[in-house]
Formats: C-alpha cells, structure tokens, sequence
C-alpha cells in the first residue's frame, strides 16, 4: 500500500510527479492564462476567470468563473466595493509568494504552522492623472514583510524566501518589464 505524503495541504507526490514530467516533456510548462472583463459603471470592473491552456491542452476543470471585482475607494470616486487594481496587485504578490514558500517548504520537508505577509504599496497619483512627466503612474515602491512558524531554522526559512523570490511569476511580473501588446477593435 502507497502512503501519499501531505505536507503544509500539499501532496508532494503529486508535486513530485510533475516536476518530473516537466523535466521529461518541457512542452508540458507552457500555460496560458486569460481574464475578460467589462465595465460596471462609474470606477467598477467585473472581471471573469475561467479557462486556460495547460500542461498541453485547454483546461475545463473550472463549472464556473472566478470573479475579480474592481472599484476606488470614495476618495478617488468610487463606490468602494471591490478593491482598486494596484491593491490587486499587492494580493496577486502576496498569493503568488505564499503558493511559492508553502510548495517549497513542502518539498523541501518543511512543516509550516502559519504564514502571513504585510505588503504596501506607494503611489504618486501625479502620473495616473497626467499631471508629471517624471512621476510613475503606477507603484514607485512595495515593501513587503512576512512571518513564518515553521519546524525549521531560521536560515532555512531565510533561504526559502530568497528561492522563491527568484522563482515567483508575480514578482518577476512587477521587478522586470513584460511585453504588453495592446489593440482597439
């Protein structure tokens, strides 16, 4: 009888199982994910998530959409139903690095009892508005902290957060410029 291993709600067989056939088949590693959204009124957004290419074919696994909602807090015109895109941003950083330090740890033997991230996110909305040439329109900073309990050294849970910062997709989306192509139809 087959015991399958589950550490910090991770089946590592299973993790184990497709990194091994990543490696067999790199084709399998190329995914592609979508969003669609539409416009609510005022400063809301609705956006639909749902199917995506992976591990070699669409995936249909999902009955029903997620649904992302977006909107501004009244200060800067909003009905405040939803969070604003760039807080979106700081929750999509703070999913991606929990997924990357809960699977490595897991990996890695690491039990973890609790993790949890603080992020904050600067901006200067002089650049949104068009009224600086100089100023970003978007974050000119992220500080982020976190705390882990876990049954390892504090050098270990030191060298899992410096892995997964250079592994984590949503970082690498932030740190570094990704294409972008644009149309109107």
């Amino acid at each position: 009888m087959t015991t399958t291993i589950n550490r910090n709600g991770i089946n590592i067989d299973q993790l184990m199982q497709t990194i091994e056939a990543i490696r067999q088949d790199p084709e399998l590693a190329r995914f592609q994910f979508r969003a669609h959204s539409e416009w609510q009124g005022g400063a809301r957004s609705a956006t639909r998530i749902q199917g995506f290419y992976g591990a070699g074919q669409e995936d249909s696994s999902r009955s029903r959409p997620f649904e992302v909602g977006g909107d501004e807090p009244p200060l800067l015109l909003g009905t405040d139903t939803a969070p604003n895109a760039v807080e979106t941003v700081l929750a999509a950083l703070a999913s991606c690095l929990t997924v990357g330090y809960v699977y490595n740890a897991a990996a890695q033997g690491v039990k973890i009892e609790s993790l949890d991230f603080d992020l904050e996110g600067d901006a200067d909305l002089r650049g949104f508005l068009g009224l600086s040439e100089t100023v970003r329109p978007g974050f000119g900073g992220i500080r982020l902290t976190y705390r882990v309990k876990a049954d390892a050294p504090r050098e270990k849970l030191e060298e899992l957060c410096e892995y997964v910062q250079r592994t984590s997709p949503v970082l690498d989306i932030i740190r570094n410029p990704v294409p972008v192509s644009i149309e109107l139809r």
